[in-house]
């Protein structure tokens, strides 16, 4: 069998990927300069203690009256969120065990070093006076950064939500059948140019949340064939529930034709309504971080199953600034040369080289916004 030329280059889309630990690590950098330049100063150690003391001090203090104000409102939902139930209202509003030692510790050492005649009640009362008047001003809210990177965390965003439940309701259900559909295509369309590698179900990503309902209207060059074989299930209350994918024929722009499955990630569709419905609250901007982490997240969950292990191919893309007639097809194309070639490679032993454009999100990185308890859709930009 003959090689082909490699697909052409392409611009690959930058997805996210997680946060490391820098974060943490340039607080220990910048904590150990700070703990140098207090050395250099030569400040004498009893006055640096109580300074130090003072300012942990203070920090508690504010950390205790931020949790008081919140418990003002949480003992108004102890049925409907805490269960009736004081104490667990209580621990979520304080960390458990750590605000009020440390006061106390502070406290403590404070007045074990305080010699400079000042009242300790009226230090106490002017450090929740300056904490009080930080929390009226909101001056203490987490930034846009700080909530992305806590949702994110917990795994509480939209994008997760919508990427779990689009595996887990459809797509675990149908691919690993997806491959016995296409073998009995096959075996009835034996005229039809066949590449098992991409016997897979195409799924179009576009971050943009543009979903069209036919794909011949986005693009001439792509043609509908037919349906391959349905599944039938019973499914939550629904008898015969139908699952089933269109096959479509691809022209790429040397008027070859290519045969593949393929459809839209539909709950793109759902992010793309929010962000048109005013009572979402869902911004453009918000809509693009949370299209990147749904394709990143849908990725990851795809790539840890074995059940649809090959099954699958993720195709994500940008939409250009000026329109392009055939933009979609040609993304698509690219990604059927790149399984053509995988499939050469395998069949002549070797291992297939991969572009370096290849769309691959641990590679890839820019900063995005994430997210046990429901979270606002607005995050002020993440």
């Amino acid at each position: 069998m003959s090689r082909e030329p490699w697909p052409r280059q392409r611009s690959a889309p930058r997805i996210p990927q997680s946060r490391g630990g820098r974060a943490r690590r340039a607080v220990y950098v910048l904590l150990a300069l700070c703990a140098g330049a207090l050395l250099l100063i030569g400040q004498p150690l009893v006055s640096t203690a109580r300074s130090l003391t003072s300012h942990f001090a203070t920090l508690q203090i504010g950390a205790l009256l931020k949790g008081t104000c919140y418990l003002a409102e949480e003992i108004f939902h102890l049925e409907s969120r805490h269960h009736g139930s004081f104490w667990r209202a209580l621990s979520t509003c304080f960390s458990p065990g750590w605000h009020g030692p440390t006061l106390l510790i502070c406290g403590s050492a404070y007045v074990a070093l305080f010699s400079d005649g000042q009242p300790l009640g009226l230090h106490f009362i002017l450090a929740s006076l300056c904490q009080l008047l930080i929390l009226a001003l909101g001056l203490q809210k987490p930034s846009a950064v700080e909530m992305s990177e806590m949702s994110e965390r917990s795994k509480q965003n939209v994008a997760h939500g919508l990427a779990w439940s689009y595996y887990v309701g459809y797509l675990k259900i149908v691919l690993p059948r997806l491959k016995k559909s296409m073998e009995e295509f096959s075996r009835g369309n034996p005229n039809l140019k066949a590449c098992r590698k991409t016997w897979k179900l195409h799924i179009l990503v576009p971050l943009n949340c543009d979903v069209y309902d036919d794909l011949e209207k986005a693009d001439s060059n792509i043609q509908y064939v037919t349906d391959l074989t349905e599944t039938t299930l019973a499914r939550a209350g629904t008898k015969k529930r139908v699952y089933k994918h269109s096959l479509y024929t691809i022209r790429d722009e040397e008027n070859q034709l290519w045969h593949c499955a393929v459809e839209y990630a539909t709950p793109l569709q759902s992010l793309w309504a929010m962000s048109q419905d005013e009572c979402a609250a869902f911004s453009r901007e918000e809509r693009l971080e949370q299209a990147k982490l749904f394709y990143r997240t849908l990725e990851e969950i795809l790539k840890s199953s074995k059940e649809c292990a090959d099954t699958y191919r993720l195709i994500a893309y940008e939409e250009p600034e000026e329109a392009e007639t055939h933009f979609l097809s040609r993304e698509i194309v690219w990604h059927l040369q790149q399984e053509h070639h995988e499939e050469i490679a395998v069949l002549e032993g070797s291992h297939p080289h991969t572009p370096s454009t290849a769309l691959d999100s641990a590679e890839l990185s820019l900063q995005i916004s994430v997210s046990d308890l429901p979270q606002p859709l607005r995050t002020d930009g993440f």
